[in-house]
């Protein structure tokens, strides 16, 4: 189903976590590639790909943002081939900021369009869920996150338009794809600190 041919990963899952954590310290920072890697290894499995290079894009996508948040994308070429990426997972993970970035990449493999539609509602997500008296993602629903969605004031750094963008990159619905991030972040729930207050 692979629209281009993925080049061997040049480091493992344990020494990518390793990569990113040189470069990123925040812990939302943290949380977030995590959760987007959660979301890109769900769509990885739903779709028949390459698990662990999806899993790779979602985790290193905002590699260079805490360090430089007004330049973001900017060096993440550098970063990354210095570690030995190549020009397709490169320009997987440059294409999350098509139309928002100086480094305008259009997402056009499945991919790509997944890491674009799906990185800003897994913020949206997240800070639904930390409204959420039992603060868990097991037991949020989709009808509370497009709620969320629709009052622009709730976690206004969150871009619907690019999340509407990406619905239509993948020719689903937003309830469909509000759906299955959520069910891609309950695979994910403890590591995200997302499994619910202890009774």
């Amino acid at each position: 189903m692979t629209n281009y041919t993925l080049g061997a990963l040049p480091l493992n899952e344990e020494q990518a976590e390793e990569l990113l954590e040189r470069y990123v310290a925040n812990p939302s920072q943290l949380m977030h590639a995590r959760a987007v890697r959660a979301v890109m290894r769900y769509f990885a499995t739903k779709y028949e790909e390459d698990i662990d290079y999806w899993s790779q894009v979602g985790l290193l996508h905002d590699i260079d943002y805490e360090l430089h948040p007004e330049e973001h994308l900017e060096h993440t070429d550098a970063i990354l081939r210095g570690a030995g990426y190549d020009d397709d997972f490169i320009n997987a993970i440059l294409s999350h900021g098509w139309g928002l970035c100086k480094v305008d990449v259009e997402p056009v493999h499945k991919m790509e369009k997944v890491l674009y539609a799906a990185d800003e509602l897994t913020g949206l997500i997240t800070a639904s869920v930390y409204m959420r008296p039992d603060r868990s993602v097991l037991n949020i629903e989709t009808k509370s996150i497009k709620k969320k969605f629709k009052n622009k004031k709730f976690a206004a750094g969150v871009d619907r338009e690019v999340i509407l963008q990406g619905t239509k990159m993948l020719e689903i619905e937003l309830d469909e794809l509000i759906g299955e991030v959520i069910l891609a972040m309950r695979t994910a729930a403890d590591e995200l600190g997302l499994e619910g207050e202890p009774a």
